[in-house]
């Protein structure tokens, strides 16, 4: 039976947004075999903790979908109210582009001291952390375990892949659905 799509409004609120960003993360972590949890409250300099006993990474989750003045890529502020982080804050940062449902896991010492990051843009800087989920795998030496979901390939490999019947479970195919809305609505200027 086709699920029919929930249509909500694009987050305006920053703060409700990250929180969004950070269930999102949370999803597509487990997505890709790895053990990942939230600490209670948000007075932490760090958002998610993915590993198992005696082998953890501290991440810091962020979203964006501005656009840079140049119109090729995205800014991504890494602040913490205004501030930059201290070093040994968090191990890695989680930076995701909304509006190409895509991920950057970037080590923690390539933004120390930095005010914003560029994503998806022609220089390319972090162009090799999109979508590096095998970092965190490396950092927690979390191999693939017995049960654990497969990793998911990026969203280019699966462009390219064969169809197939999806799979999805009706939550994954809400969360899909949602992450189309939230596109469509950035495409036509954010305007509701």
């Amino acid at each position: 039976m086709p699920v029919a799509e929930h249509k909500t409004e694009f987050i305006k609120d920053h703060k409700r947004r990250g929180e969004w960003a950070e269930s999102v993360f949370m999803a597509r972590a487990a997505q890709n075999g790895l053990p990942v949890s939230k600490p209670m409250g948000d007075s932490d300099t760090f958002d998610c903790v993915v590993g198992r006993p005696g082998q953890f990474v501290a991440v810091q989750v962020k979203c964006t979908y501005a656009k840079l003045q140049t119109g090729k890529g995205y800014i991504c502020a890494v602040l913490s109210n205004g501030k930059i982080y201290p070093a040994g804050s968090f191990d890695f940062v989680a930076a995701y582009l909304i509006p190409e449902d895509a991920w950057y896991i970037v080590p923690a010492k390539l933004i120390q001291g930095h005010k914003t990051i560029c994503l998806s843009s022609p220089a390319g800087k972090y162009e090799q952390y999109r979508e590096a989920w095998h970092l965190l795998r490396e950092a927690t030496a979390c191999e693939q375990v017995e049960g654990d979901p497969e990793p998911q390939p990026s969203q280019e490999a699966n462009e390219e892949a064969e169809p197939q019947g999806t799979g999805e479970t009706p939550f994954t195919t809400r969360v899909r659905a949602s992450f189309d809305f939230a596109r469509r609505h950035l495409e036509k200027g954010g305007r509701s």
